[in-house]
């Protein structure tokens, strides 16, 4: 049975799109294809496998879209648990993070403090307690966040997330987890 991720993986290809549209658009053989979409029958052929080997692609005589793919796949993803990337925070701060962050990217930065603090903190378990980071470092780092480095980096400092002297970075504050010493 193919995934939504594999479904979408092989069309995500161009010439593979091309054959899946030419498919569904009633060619029926390598021919056929070649001829809709302009591909040479080595490029088709290629594509076509990968369209069949995933399963969007079926038929003995005659190349057809296997739409039943599609519903299953959709079924298959919707039944999944939903899984977040801050599963592991409270659930006050899951509800910041996932309102502001998606896909590691914080995608704006809240103007009230306390969601703010929030994200900072956040940000700052990027920084390894006891180490000291140059500005470009730490400009690497929230970029890797979000664009807007400087306007991070002065809210990390401004609320004590981070502490700066002589040009250096270092971690000063945030939440740390508690290690089990036993």
């Amino acid at each position: 049975m193919s995934s939504a991720a594999a479904i979408t993986g092989a069309l995500a290809d161009e010439q593979r799109r091309r054959v899946f549209a030419a498919v569904q658009l009633g060619a029926g053989t390598l021919d056929a294809v070649t001829q809709a979409t302009g591909l040479t029958p080595a490029q088709a052929a290629r594509a076509l496998g990968k369209l069949v080997e995933v399963g969007l692609i079926g038929g003995g005589g005659s190349l057809a879209v296997d739409g039943a793919v599609f519903q299953r796949a959709a079924r298959e993803a919707l039944a999944r648990p939903a899984v977040t990337e801050h599963d592991d925070a409270s659930p006050a701060a899951r509800k910041v993070l996932n309102a502001f962050v998606a896909d590691g990217r914080l995608h704006t930065i809240p103007t009230t403090r306390a969601k703010r603090l929030v994200l900072l903190d956040w940000l700052a378990q990027g920084f390894e307690p006891g180490r000291r980071y140059s500005e470009p470092a730490v400009n690497l780092m929230l970029g890797q966040r979000h664009a807007d480095t400087a306007a991070l980096r002065r809210y990390l400092v401004d609320e004590g997330f981070l502490d700066r002297a002589d040009g250096q970075y270092w971690r000063a504050g945030g939440s740390v987890e508690a290690v089990d010493a036993r």
